[in-house]
């Protein structure tokens, strides 16, 4: 799973209601390098949550990879950024896309319940009762 899934995904069980963001566990996880794409990243970026971002590269004991605050468009789309190793473009993209949990677990805010993450797959299937 990507820590792109990871930012759009939250808790539909029964009587939530403040699902998001999913804590993540995350027990395994690797690198799997992707090419960059700026018009992508420039497009995904108002989409994503920057703070659930922030705390799942930090679940991941990734705590210099993502800054607090989100940077601004001009320093992360900056003339060659693309091509310098550390830009906030890179370090947006690997977070996003490069980043795989094989295995692990994301837990509801409100309601602790826990959904597996098994080879890289989060299973967000709700029992009878959560319904």
């Amino acid at each position: 799973m990507r820590l792109l899934t990871h930012n759009m995904l939250a808790s539909n069980v029964r009587g939530v209601t403040s699902g998001y963001p999913l804590k993540l566990e995350a027990t395994n996880w690797c690198t799997k390098d992707v090419d960059l794409n700026a018009d992508f990243i420039r497009g995904l970026l108002p989409k994503i949550d920057w703070r659930a971002l922030v705390a799942a590269t930090r679940a991941l004991n990734l705590p210099e990879l993502l800054p607090e605050e989100q940077p601004s468009e001009d320093e992360i789309f900056a003339e060659g950024a693309v091509n310098v190793e550390g830009s906030a473009i890179r370090r947006i993209h690997h977070a996003l896309l490069e980043i795989h949990v094989q295995q692990g677990a994301l837990i509801c805010p409100e309601s602790g319940r826990s959904f597996p993450i098994e080879k890289g797959i989060p299973n967000m299937m709700l029992h009878e009762d959560e319904v």
